[in-house]
């Protein structure tokens, strides 16, 4: 599965149009705001989420397959899937994330 999908929203990204997009498709839109090095790890929803980088890079390890984001894209985490987040910028990574 993909989970992927590169430069979906274009940078510098407008949090309120990614909101809009998300809203769209039944999810929510919320921002974290992470030092370099802070990790989110093995976690499970019981819904879908998604996860776009406003500035900075995530390294998201998604049921064992790791992926890099970077601003503008898009990844998609299946609900009921284990899933790690971590920053590996060397500066504040601010990243949107909703659930549906």
């Amino acid at each position: 599965m993909s989970y992927l999908t590169r430069q979906k929203f274009a940078v510098p990204l407008d949090r309120d149009l990614v909101a809009h997009d998300w809203r769209r498709r039944g999810y929510a839109c919320d921002m974290f705001t992470d030092p370099p090095g802070r990790e989110w790890n093995d976690f499970v929803h019981m819904t879908n989420e998604l996860v776009t980088v406003m500035d900075g890079r995530l390294r998201l390890i998604i049921d064992g397959e790791e992926i890099i984001a970077e601003p503008g894209d898009e990844v998609f985490i299946p609900q009921g899937v284990r899933h790690s987040v971590k920053n590996v910028s060397s500066f504040t990574t601010r990243w949107l994330y909703g659930y549906d």
